[in-house]
């Protein structure tokens, strides 16, 4: 998708609506991890040195269109300045109306104002026209760097890109960029790994990866599922056993489409999930009532790494095993590494992202050697399932030109 760049602006003097993610993971009021901050950056340090006004506008949490003050963004201050290098960011306790209009009008070239959170409006995740208005007066440029956010048509993400010259931010633009490298234009042959609990959150991500795809390769108590719809004894291990049709009818897609789904040939399997139980290395066609897989077995992993050798683009969404327990993770790092390795030979290009995937490759000790870590969850999920995103779309060429 073709989209203007914003440093193809003049931006000094002006008032530049930049759209982040802040909603990161809090314990005891502390932020407990800043990717999502830290990768924002970029665009704030251009658009400083550009000397614009930098109005920051965010959410945080789910207060349901009301103030409420646990949800308030006024706590994450300290750490946009140390995170970004800011010497003093501004805040505004409300994002719209006459005492925002006065802090967007103080602000100094250079210098950074973030607004309070925007749920605490209805018109927010309504897309309101009259409270994306009301945002858009504060003013004169818009940025979307928020792609976690990008799946919402909401007035921040979807309805201001119509009201004002609109571009996506440095994060999204390289978002959409590996995202199209990967599905939109890819190299062949194509693999995708999908690994997580169940089918019927992912119904659609199934669906069209095996119409894109040369190799799908399935992990976690997904796979479980698939080998219950092929005949097999999956034992104890979870599954759903009311998606075998739908497992069924994904295979006959997969099939009509030469894409090769790889189901385990084994498991690691436990009688009883806790830590320091046995593990048992068990055919995947034939576990026994007792036993419930866990992870890959040795031979499912020495056959996926020998198909990791073939693929020239690698999508990665969702754990292969239950990676939270040791040594469960074992099957989840082992290709993880090997995806890793492939794309630090220059052999493929790895994009990566949704859910628990950012977690799984840090444990895996190799999140940051995929060509493309996606922090987005729905976004990257709704883009696996083929979905058009609403604050992508909107920052479409067409909808404008800097004035």
């Amino acid at each position: 998708m073709k989209t203007v760049s914003f440093k193809d602006w003049d931006l000094k003097d002006k008032t530049v609506l930049l759209r982040v993610d802040l909603n990161v993971p809090v314990q005891d009021g502390k932020v407990t991890e800043t990717s999502r901050i830290d990768r924002v950056k970029p665009t704030i340090d251009a658009l400083r040195q550009a000397q614009a006004r930098i109005i920051v506008m965010a959410h945080f949490g789910r207060p349901e269109g009301k103030f409420n003050p646990k949800y308030s963004l006024q706590f994450i201050l300290p750490v946009l300045q140390e995170r970004w290098d800011v010497q003093d960011v501004d805040f505004s306790p409300v994002c719209i109306g006459p005492e925002a209009q006065q802090r967007a009008q103080n602000l100094r070239p250079g210098h950074v104002l973030l607004l309070e959170n925007l749920r605490f409006h209805a018109g927010e995740e309504g897309n309101d026209p009259a409270f994306a208005r009301a945002l858009a007066a504060l003013g004169d440029f818009y940025i979307n760097d928020a792609f976690s956010a990008a799946h919402r048509a909401h007035a921040s993400t979807e309805g201001l890109a119509h009201l004002l010259p609109a571009a996506p931010g440095l994060l999204m633009g390289a978002e959409i960029a590996a995202l199209e490298q990967a599905l939109g234009k890819p190299q062949h042959p194509v693999m995708a790994f999908v690994g997580g609990s169940k089918i019927s959150t992912k119904l659609m991500v199934l669906e069209n990866l095996v119409q894109k795809v040369d190799y799908l390769v399935l992990g976690g108590a997904m796979a479980n599922t698939f080998l219950l719809a092929a005949g097999h004894s999956v034992g104890a291990s979870m599954a759903e056993p009311d998606m075998i049709n739908q497992a069924r009818t994904i295979s006959a897609k997969a099939a009509a489409r030469n894409c090769q789904i790889v189901l385990p040939l084994d498991l690691t399997c436990v009688e009883k999930l806790s830590p320091g139980v046995s593990a048992y290395s068990h055919d995947a066609t034939a576990l026994p009532p007792h036993l419930r897989a866990v992870d890959l077995g040795p031979r499912s992993i020495e056959n996926v790494r020998t198909l990791v050798h073939k693929a020239k683009t690698i999508v990665w969404n969702g754990p292969m095993g239950v990676f939270e327990m040791k040594p469960f993770d074992a099957g989840t790092n082992a290709l993880a590494q090997a995806v890793a390795q492939a794309t630090k030979s220059g052999q493929c290009i790895s994009i990566a992202g949704g859910g628990d995937t950012v977690s799984a490759l840090e444990n895996a000790n190799c999140a940051n050697d995929f060509t493309y870590l996606s922090t987005a969850g729905g976004a990257f999920l709704e883009w696996l399932e083929g979905r058009e995103l609403p604050g992508v779309a909107a920052l479409s060429a067409k909808q404008g030109n800097a004035a």
